[in-house]
């Protein structure tokens, strides 16, 4: 009596076998009408209020008090940005360069101390560890708000008073930076390679350089991203500790424009197409790097 033995697979393989070659978990799933329906509404909640910007700042200001308002850009955005150029007291030039100096300081300066103390605080044994780390956390609970009187004491004090080094120095290291690193720290560095790293013979800088860097590059491109959007975006501490009109940063120069007894809403939407142009570019030129660190921080192990 002989057996026949198929070679067609069985039901049940083919039901287990995702489509399109993937591993077993590794299946995509096609996102329904609903989630892409919501999503559409997401993106224009999110883009409704830069458009409505650029086609006030593309008009009269007359138009912009007009019923039913204006839903195409109008032809006037060049006159109205050269009318902010031209305007002595905003200084819109002069704030968007001392922005880049703040934003692109406190930046290199966060990503770089927030990396070694993460590196740090997840990696390495020493005395007083857990107590550090609550006094970081700490700081990341008491708001700006309430360290505002002593900080602008000390600015008095080192004689900083409107320089921007008034609006850098209380912002080099951030209590959100480390803590964001030393988690990522945590499940992107394994054990093994800090061992291996010291049988090799290097130290601990040479082990955070050699080992650490590569690891938390992804986290950070995106703390060194969400840093300069902030400090960009800042207007409170600028505004107490630079009192001298002449060297504002681009936030001040914005409310310089909006201090007027009649607003001009054209020209304070095109100061703030000038101000929001950087941002938009350093986010569309570090995010295939940034997403692409992410996907390959993602694929590791």
């Amino acid at each position: 009596m002989t057996v026949t033995m198929s070679t067609r697979p069985s039901q049940t393989s083919r039901r287990r076998r995702p489509k399109g070659g993937h591993e077993a978990g590794a299946t995509v799933r096609r996102a329904s009408p609903l989630t892409i329906g919501g999503l559409i509404i997401a993106a224009a909640l999110s883009i409704a209020p830069l458009y409505w910007m650029l086609v006030v700042a593309s008009r009269t200001s007359n138009s912009a008090y007009q019923w039913p308002p204006a839903l195409l850009p109008g032809g006037n955005l060049g006159e109205n940005i050269q009318r902010v150029l031209d305007n002595p007291d905003a200084a819109i030039f002069r704030g968007i360069v001392n922005s880049f100096i703040v934003s692109g300081t406190i930046t290199v300066s966060t990503v770089f101390f927030g990396a070694l103390a993460g590196f740090a605080f997840a990696k390495l044994r020493f005395r007083g560890k857990n107590a550090l780390l609550l006094a970081v956390l700490v700081t990341m609970m008491v708001p700006i708000q309430l360290s505002i009187v002593p900080l602008y004491q000390m600015m008095g004090e080192f004689g900083w008073l409107n320089d921007i080094r008034a609006v850098i120095a209380p912002f080099l290291i951030s209590g959100f930076g480390i803590f964001l690193m030393r988690q990522y720290s945590i499940q992107a560095i394994p054990d093994e390679l800090i061992e291996a790293a010291r049988i090799d013979g290097c130290s601990v800088w040479g082990t955070f350089r050699h080992v650490a860097v590569p690891a938390l590059r992804p986290a950070a491109g995106v703390l060194g991203l969400l840093t300069f959007m902030q400090q960009w975006n800042e207007f409170f501490w600028p505004f107490i500790v630079l009192a001298d009109p002449g060297n504002p940063t681009v936030q001040i120069s914005l409310r310089t424009l909006n201090s007027a007894y009649h607003q001009d809403l054209s020209q304070i939407f095109a100061g703030m197409v000038i101000a929001t142009v950087p941002l938009l570019l350093i986010f569309v030129f570090f995010f295939r790097q940034i997403i692409s660190g992410i996907m390959e921080g993602a694929t590791k192990g």
